[in-house]
């Protein structure tokens, strides 16, 4: 065996063991490899977890009224006047609000929604009250549940800052009239009534009052 092959087969040797101690270390490629990426690419990624779309329709509007609509333009401008108003809080609001003062105009007490109605409002439901007491009936009612909420109109005044929101609403009770004798006039403890109304809510945007009050009601 002359000098050249000995050479040879050491430096094979060699290679053979620079190879094994580098899979040892970096492990085994198998499959497809992404080409290197220059230095001068290399730049710090930020990772979204959501898509922003600049421009886009305002769900929290659009949900409860047609896109473009003036009722639509009227909330986006109470947005504005006020950052923290959003659409489907208020409706959730005027839910509770509707149950409150309904129940409370049926037992003939507005001292505990008084400050949830303007004084028109106040000043129709006591006079259907005190009629009701001048002869001699009373209302037995008692509120279970709300078949339709809906947004029906919305305007504001830039110029005032007084913003207006009607709601339609279907809500269902027990409810039953009595005269000065106990006897049933009207309703029955046992039938569910369908009671439906529209009621406008307003108030100034940006006050520091956060209480809409009633401003009108009609069905």
């Amino acid at each position: 065996m002359n000098g050249s092959l000995i050479q040879l087969l050491v430096l094979a040797g060699i290679a053979i063991f620079l190879i094994l101690k580098l899979r040892s270390v970096l492990g085994t490629r198998d499959g497809f490899e992404k080409p290197e990426i220059p230095l001068e690419d290399v730049r710090p990624r930020v990772r979204r977890d959501f898509e922003v779309i600049e421009g886009g329709a305002d769900r929290d509007i659009t949900d409860h009224t047609p896109e473009g609509s003036d009722a639509a333009r009227a909330l986006s401008a109470m947005k504005q006047a006020e950052p923290s108003f959003a659409v489907t809080p208020f409706l959730q609001g005027a839910r509770g609000a509707y149950e409150m003062i309904l129940m409370a105009f049926e037992r003939g007490d507005l001292a505990s929604v008084r400050d949830f109605l303007s004084d028109d409002v106040e000043a129709s439901f006591a006079e259907a009250i005190a009629v009701r007491e001048r002869e001699g009936l009373t209302v037995e009612a008692s509120f279970v549940g709300m078949k339709e909420l809906a947004l029906q109109d919305a305007t504001f005044n830039r110029d005032s800052g007084m913003a207006e929101i009607s709601v339609r609403f279907v809500g269902e009770q027990t409810y039953v009239v009595r005269n000065k004798a106990g006897e049933i006039v009207e309703g029955s403890p046992r039938e569910i009534k369908r009671q439906r109304d529209v009621w406008t809510f307003a108030r100034h945007m940006g006050s520091d009052d956060p209480n809409w009050q009633l401003v009108a009601t009609g069905d």
